[in-house]
C-alpha cells in the first residue's frame, strides 16, 4: 500500500485492525483517515520527504484548512517539497473510529467505546503508518493535542521523526488543565440527553452539555487581556443585562460570543469524541511508567524544537519552558507572541511560518534528505 497511491487532499480511510489500548481494552476493526498532500518522494524507510501534522481537540484531518496560509505549495510547509500527512485522531468524529461509529454488532460504541490515553492515539497512528509501509518521517508537528501527540511519537517511537515540534502543550497534564477539562466532561455528562453516551439513536443528543463544555473551554483558548479588549462590560446590541432581576435573555457582549462559539462546535462535532479526547488529555502525562517528567524527556533522542504562547492560559509558557530545558536533545525554545492566548498557535501566521520553516530546516539537517 503506497501513500501516494491515495488521492491527494481527499479523505482517506484506512482499516488498522484491532487495536488494545494502554488500559487494556481491544478495539476490533479501527479505522484511521488521513488526508495528503504533495508527493512522497525518497527512501519510506530513511531519509524522504514526509512531514505529519497533529491535529488539535476538535480539529480534523484537513490541515490546510485550519491552518490556512501555512500548508501548500511555497508557504512554511511547501507542498512542492514536502508531502504533508494529517491524520485524525483515534475517538474523533471525522472518519476515524470513535464513539459514534458502529460497533461490530451495528450499532454505535456509545458507552461502550473505552477510555483512550494520547499514547493511544499514537499508537493507531503508528498502525496507519505500517499500514502504508512507513518506518521514517521527516519530521511531526502539532500544537495543543496534536503537540502532545508530536511529544509522545518522539518517547514512544524514537526511530521514526527525524525532528519534532511540539507547540502549546505540556509534558503531562497539570491538575488545573484536569479541573477545567473535567469540568467541561462534566457539563456533557449533566445532559439529560447524554444517556451515559448512549444517545446516537435518541431523537436528541446532549447539544446543550457541548455547547457549555465549549464556553468554558473557549475561555481558556483566548487571552484574558484579548477578550476584555474586545468586550470588556458592554452589553450585547438591544440588551439590558443590568435590570433588576437576572434575566438569562439579556446578555453581555462576551456571553452572546460565548454562546456562539458553542453553537458552532455543535453544528461539527459529536459530544462523545469531545469526552474521549478531553479524557485522554486529561490522561497526557509522558512520564508516567517511565520514572517521572524529567526522566522521560532526559532519554528523548528526538531532536525537538518547542514553542509556546506568552498569553497561554491554558498550557502556560512555563510549561514548555520545562520541556525545553529537559528534553534529551533539544532545539530550543521559541516564543509566539500574541494576545490571543492558546489559539495563537493557530492565529498567529507570520510567526508560525518562521517556527516551521525553522523545523523543516532542522529537520532536513537531521534526516539529510
Amino acid at each position: 500500500m503506497s501513500i501516494n497511491g491515495f488521492c491527494e487532499a481527499e479523505q482517506c480511510v484506512v482499516g488498522i485492525g484491532a487495536l488494545t489500548t494502554e488500559a487494556g481494552v481491544t478495539i476490533p476493526d479501527v479505522d484511521i483517515a488521513f488526508r495528503r498532500w504533495g508527493t512522497f518522494r525518497g527512501d519510506p524507510h530513511g531519509a524522504n520527504n514526509l512531514v505529519v501534522v497533529e491535529h488539535a481537540l476538535t480539529a480534523d484531518a484537513n490541515a490546510p484548512e485550519w491552518w490556512a496560509g501555512l500548508i501548500g505549495p511555497g508557504l512554511a510547509l511547501d507542498t512542492d517539497t514536502y508531502c504533508v500527512v494529517c491524520t485524525n485522531a483515534l475517538g474523533s468524529c471525522y472518519g476515524s473510529t470513535g464513539p459514534a461509529s458502529l460497533h461490530p454488532d451495528g450499532k454505535p460504541w456509545g458507552s461502550r467505546f473505552p477510555a483512550l490515553s494520547i499514547r493511544d492515539v499514537v499508537a493507531a497512528e503508528k498502525a496507519l503508518f505500517d499500514a502504508l509501509g512507513i518506518t521514517r518521517v521527516h519530521g511531526i508537528v502539532g500544537g495543543s493535542m496534536g503537540g502532545a501527540r508530536a511529544l509522545e511519537w518522539t518517547l514512544t517511537h524514537p526511530d521514526f521523526a527525524s525532528t519534532a515540534l511540539v507547540m502549546a502543550v505540556g509534558s503531562r497534564a497539570s491538575a488545573w488543565q484536569i479541573g477545567i477539562q473535567s469540568a467541561q466532561i462534566s457539563a456533557i455528562e449533566n445532559d439529560p440527553h447524554w444517556a451515559d453516551g448512549d444517545y446516537y439513536d435518541a431523537r436528541l443528543a446532549p447539544d446543550a452539555g457541548l455547547a457549555t463544555a465549549r464556553r468554558i473551554a473557549h475561555l481558556t483558548y483566548r487571552g484574558e487581556l484579548e477578550i476584555d479588549a474586545r468586550f470588556g462590560t458592554r452589553a450585547q446590541e438591544g440588551h439590558n443585562p443590568r435590570g433588576t432581576h437576572r434575566d438569562s435573555a439579556q446578555q453581555f457582549a462576551v456571553n452572546s460570543y460565548l454562546e456562539h462559539q458553542g453553537r458552532k462546535l455543535v453544528e461539527r462535532f459529536d459530544a462523545g469524541a469531545y469526552v474521549t479526547l478531553t479524557e485522554a488529555l486529561n490522561r497526557h502525562d509522558v512520564g508516567h511508567g517511565r520514572g517521572g517528567i524529567a526522566q522521560a524527556l532526559a532519554r528523548s533522542t528526538v531532536p525537538t524544537l518547542v514553542a509556546g504562547v506568552d498569553t497561554d492560559i491554558l498550557y502556560p509558557f512555563h510549561q514548555q519552558e520545562e520541556m525545553a530545558n529537559n528534553l534529551g536533545h533539544s532545539l530550543g525554545l521559541r516564543t509566539i507572541s500574541s494576545p490571543v492566548g492558546h489559539d495563537a498557535f493557530l492565529t498567529e501566521k507570520a510567526q508560525l511560518a518562521d517556527i516551521l520553516k525553522e523545523f523543516v530546516a532542522a529537520a532536513a539537517v537531521e534526516a539529510r534528505y
